[in-house]
Order: C-alpha cells, then structure tokens, then sequence
C-alpha cells in the first residue's frame, strides 16, 4: 500500500536547529528505505524564504501498522522536528512505479 505522509515541522525556534542535527539520521534512513523500495519519493517542504518547515513522502508499506513502526524510529519523529503528521493512502500510477524497478 501506498501512503502520502505530510509532516510539518515545529514552529518553534530550535526546531530547525533540531531538524539540522537530525538530518544525517533522517537521510540514513531514507536512502535505506529507498533502496528496500519503501520511500519512493520525498521532497522537502518550504516556506517563501526557502526555509525547510516540513516533508512530503510517498511510501510503501505492506499496511499502515508496518507504516506506523517505521515512524516510531524515523528520526525526524524521535528528534521531535515533525509537529504535525498527516498520512493518507494513496496510489502511485504505473508509470512512476516503473522509475524503481
């Protein structure tokens, strides 16, 4: 299953300190998850001045509950830089799926 998983980042003035200091983490875990072919795409999310205030990931995952325990260990979650999680399913179309085979 296809999920869309919008997080936003804290408004806070540390938080994008704390994305920053997760980063690494964050990119670890993605570039593992994307060669397993569960990140299929991410973007980060911007504000007008460029500034990093969330993401946007298409995943995928067997069911939510597998979805749910990569989110338990995503370190944007436990470095508490991601305030606001939204997560839908959703489908990818055949020809995107094609870029990860």
């Amino acid at each position: 299953m296809q999920f869309l998983v919008t997080a936003y980042d804290g408004i806070d003035e540390g938080c994008i300190e704390r994305r920053l200091a997760a980063r690494e983490q964050h990119m670890a875990l993605v570039e593992s998850m994307f060669k397993q072919g569960r990140h299929l795409y991410a973007a980060a999310i911007t504000d007008d001045n460029d500034k990093m205030i969330g993401s946007v990931l298409i995943v995928d995952f067997p069911s939510r509950k597998e979805l749910d325990e990569w989110l338990q260990v995503e370190p944007y979650v436990l470095g508490k830089v991601w305030d606001k999680i939204e997560v839908k399913p959703c489908k990818v179309g055949p020809m995107f799926l094609e870029l990860h085979k």
